[in-house]
């Protein structure tokens, strides 16, 4: 009989090895020693209970108990303080609970589960009938509880991994840069969505290249590419980040896209390269932002320098001593220069109003608008500027009142009519508009050659002027942007027709109420 008992555990401890080193369900494998444990010590019930993340005790898995005493061992547990050296786990105290809960009727064993000589559980075996657990059934289940130990370590571990795996597949999933996880033949071990995106090849597709196949310029970048700096050293030479910047080549006939890409290494403790990280970030806007403000310094420069020559020219002119000028002429020169002034401060007013709107908005002093009288002013003040049209006011006379900031619609109004002035040599310039029930509409039509089909959507952009008319004409390309910006302020709305009958035709709302 004794024979039959070793063999069977030497069975029972075979299969929970196997089940430790296959099964990583950390629930299933408890209940499976657990299972074997009561069978072979001819228990009847008995339970596992595991220290959780907050240090406290709960039930993780139960065999045979009645739901009554299941809850209230979670109860009770939760109160039990940690330990973390084997020696101060209370035991008796747990036997004695027990005791008490069964009357006496109830014998029990129970041994801590031990991992890396930290306390992370213990395991009880129940039998209904008096009588106590021989050395021999102790040291068996002590063999259980070790395997246990082994088993919940290993099942945590791996949750820890999957945990963190997860965490890095969703940093990835969610990160807005292009991200190259490469190894160190540079075939690509990982990307994300992003950079597919922003290639135009699924990740799948992806992950079956190299860094070569991807990371092709249009032209020479700038910096130090990959393979430059691995030839002199690099990643174990002090330079630990790369950054190179450039024009990347894509598939499918795609145009070609401004990146900036940065390696880093990933290093392991023996000094090897496990894995090289290329961080790819679209750059367009940030070269647009330098185009821009290229663009803005030449073309304030140039706007500067216009008037400041004039005046400077004139007042140098009319200083000089060996010439007694015509009051006639001295008059035009002063009111020459009184002209070149007004440009210049209203071009600083439109940079310091386009420098307010980058700063988070334009003030408003609301009050009653009449627009018919408005427009009807602007007409006369603009028609004695010009011999070569003639500006119409059809507005109609019961246009209602709107409650707007009248400094600044007049300035929308100025803009619109000085434009059309400017770009149609001659011909008719109308202001018309309507009424609506919750808003009035008013347009400023000319003559002109209209807008080109390509400017048409950047008319309203900072610093944008038509490449045919910004040699002709003077102008900072602020007045449309500014204009639309004070009408959206208002709650309103402007935009270019894009098929008027003839020359341009621009409109702009305001709300009644």
């Amino acid at each position: 009989m004794l024979p039959d008992i070793r063999v069977r555990q030497r069975d029972y401890l075979l299969e929970i090895s196997r089940a430790v080193t296959e099964e990583l369900d950390l629930d299933k494998l408890l209940g499976r020693i657990l299972k074997y444990s009561i069978e072979l010590l001819a228990g009847h019930a008995g339970f596992i209970a595991l220290s959780n993340p907050n240090s406290h005790w709960s039930l993780a898995v139960s065999n045979g108990l009645p739901k009554a005493i299941q809850r209230f061992l979670d109860s009770w547990l939760d109160r039990i303080p940690p330990v973390k050296n084997p020696k101060d786990i209370q035991i008796p105290e747990i036997n004695n609970i027990l005791s008490q809960i069964s009357m006496g009727t109830l014998s029990a064993v129970g041994l801590p589960l031990v991992a890396q000589r930290e306390v992370i559980g213990f395991i009880y075996i129940f039998r209904n009938y008096r009588g106590s657990f021989s050395t021999n059934d102790r040291s068996l289940l002590s063999s259980f509880a070790n395997q246990a130990a082994i088993a919940v370590r290993n099942a945590r571990l791996y949750t820890e991994v999957n945990r963190e795996k997860q965490r890095t597949d969703a940093m990835l999933d969610s990160a807005a840069d292009g991200i190259l996880i490469l190894n160190p033949d540079h075939s690509i071990e990982r990307t994300n969505a992003a950079f597919a995106r922003m290639y135009g090849l699924p990740q799948e597709r992806l992950q079956t290249m190299t860094h070569e196949d991807v990371i092709h310029w249009a032209k020479e970048p700038h910096g130090i590419t990959l393979d430059e700096a691995e030839a002199g050293g690099w990643p174990l030479s002090p330079q630990a980040h790369l950054y190179v910047e450039g024009d990347l080549r894509r598939p499918n006939g795609q145009p070609p896209l401004p990146v900036g890409i940065t390696y880093a290494p990933l290093i392991s403790t023996e000094g090897s390269l496990l894995n090289t990280i290329a961080t790819i970030r679209d750059i367009t806007r940030f070269r647009q932002a330098d185009e821009l403000k290229s663009e803005f310094v030449s073309i304030v420069s140039h706007e500067l320098k216009t008037p400041v020559a004039l005046i400077k020219g004139y007042v140098s002119t009319l200083r000089r001593d060996d010439v007694q000028w015509d009051p006639e002429i001295m008059c035009e020169s002063l009111q020459v220069i009184e002209e070149e002034a007004d440009h210049l401060t209203r071009l600083i007013e439109d940079l310091l109003d386009a420098s307010r709107l980058q700063a988070g908005g334009m003030p408003l002093k609301r009050s009653d608008v009449a627009m018919v009288a408005m427009a009807q002013r602007l007409a006369e003040r603009f028609q004695v500027q010009t011999e070569d049209h003639q500006i119409i006011v059809d507005l109609p006379d019961d246009l209602p009142v709107v409650m707007a900031d009248e400094t600044r619609i007049e300035q929308v109004l100025s803009n619109l009519i000085s434009n059309a002035i400017k770009y149609a040599p001659d011909g008719k310039i109308t202001i018309n508009g309507c009424a609506r029930p919750h808003e009035i509409l008013i347009c400023v039509e000319d003559e002109g050659p209209g807008i080109p089909a390509g400017d048409l959507p950047h008319i309203f952009d900072r610093f944008y002027r038509a490449p045919e008319t910004s040699r002709k004409t003077k102008g900072a390309g602020l007045g449309l942007y500014l204009a639309r910006a004070i009408i959206e302020a208002h709650g309103g709305r402007m935009w270019a027709d894009p098929n008027p009958d003839k020359g341009t035709r621009i409109c702009f709302s305001l709300p009644r109420d």
